[in-house]
């Protein structure tokens, strides 16, 4: 046995995915590329490791390579770690007949001794085909307050479009007294995440009467969750208001990445409190501003242009708010031009911020006479400074 962990998780990433076609074929879902620089599983691993949890089973089957190769020992999403970390877990044979994953349940049954060795007093499960930002420290804590042996996280969807999923319908505490697989006419909006936490005692008692059911289709929504509720015990829904998208068809994988853009995007990956991690990760990709204008410059990763910019270098992180103008300029890391703001010929070191309609530097001044402001500096509104 390793150390003992309070929650490690367990992430399903071995879906076929036939819904996104030619994007799949080759590909398992979870290893599709999103945003300019992320896959979709870059999203429930840096959940992970943003909510401090761990040690993280990653469940793969249908074509694992690209996959595998990808998130490798988990080194960008910190889970290179000696006690814990990632595991790459595809099916095997043992001395059960065990074979491939027959559903989300029996995927987990198959692994139950990857479980046991870190004795965790809770198990998450998780999807890899699903493209939001959660603490789920958050629903864990929610889980203890409750008593819950299983909490199921959920989302308001429109009543419209709730017969495509789970529907959990609860008291007015949040337990659930009826789990609806994809109800004809739903009772409510409240739509499984495909996202729970359970004691793990409980899920592996379930898991194991699942596996000895001939009839069963060995999953959660289906079989565990109904089985759970049949026998009274305790469910709570964990209801959750930020950003979701199961992206499991061309048309959501495409709204979501339209989702990236605008000036007040729907969902922000260039938030430094809640980083999305991968492979190729440095900073979020840069955005360009309906009203910006780039002419003869380099722009770096995860800055975020709405003003003018030529013959500039751009480092990362950069703000160039709406009505500035950057001209002959470097700009270091992490700067701030703020509305109406004009830097000419000049070097900005990082961290500094140059206030609403300050002048900076000379326009089509010589090379020896640069204006430079130090790091962290922050120059007022309307201020003049030219060497």
């Amino acid at each position: 046995m390793y150390c003992k962990k309070e929650c490690i998780a367990m992430l399903l990433a071995g879906g076929q995915g036939s819904r996104l076609y030619d994007l799949t074929k080759q590909t398992a879902k979870p290893a599709v590329s999103f945003g300019g620089k992320y896959k979709i599983i870059d999203f429930p691993l840096s959940n992970c490791i943003n909510s401090g949890i761990d040690t993280v089973g990653v469940l793969t089957q249908y074509q694992p390579l690209a996959l595998n190769e990808y998130i490798g020992n988990g080194e960008p999403w910190d889970l290179d770690r000696t006690r814990g970390g990632l595991s790459v877990l595809p099916p095997y044979q043992g001395n059960k007949n065990s074979d491939w994953y027959k559903g989300t349940a029996n995927a987990i049954y198959q692994n139950i001794n990857f479980i046991k060795q870190f004795n965790p007093d809770y198990v998450l499960i998780l999807s890899g085909d699903h493209i939001y930002k959660m603490d789920y420290s958050k629903m864990l804590e929610t889980h203890k307050e409750t008593g819950a042996v299983c909490t199921v996280a959920t989302i308001t969807v429109p009543i419209e479009e709730a017969s495509r999923f789970g529907i959990c319908n609860t008291n007015e505490d949040g337990r659930i007294y009826e789990f609806e697989e994809k109800p004809k006419v739903p009772k409510n909006n409240q739509a499984s995440m495909g996202i729970y936490i359970f004691n793990t005692d409980t899920l592996i008692e379930y898991l194991e009467t699942d596996e000895a059911d001939e009839k069963s289709s060995n999953d959660f929504g289906k079989n565990i969750i109904p089985n759970l509720l049949n026998n009274g015990e305790k469910l709570y829904s964990y209801r959750f208001s930020g950003y979701w998208k199961d992206v499991g068809t061309i048309s959501s994988l495409w709204e979501s990445n339209m989702d990236l853009i605008g000036d007040n995007p729907v969902l922000n990956l260039a938030d430094d409190d809640f980083k999305i991690f991968s492979r190729n990760f440095a900073r979020a990709p840069q955005y360009h501003g309906e009203k910006s204008r780039v002419i003869n410059s380099l722009i770096s990763e995860g800055c975020q242009i709405y003003g003018t910019v030529e013959n500039s270098v751009i480092s990362g992180g950069v703000i160039i708010e709406d009505g500035a103008v950057v001209k002959d300029s470097v700009i270091m890391d992490d700067v701030i031009i703020k509305s109406g703001a004009k830097v000419y010929m000049s070097i900005i070191d990082s961290d500094s911020i140059i206030g609403e309609g300050a002048i900076v530097g000379k326009e089509n001044a010589d090379k020896s006479n640069i204006t430079v402001i130090a790091k962290y500096s922050e120059i007022e509104k309307n201020s003049v400074i030219v060497k």
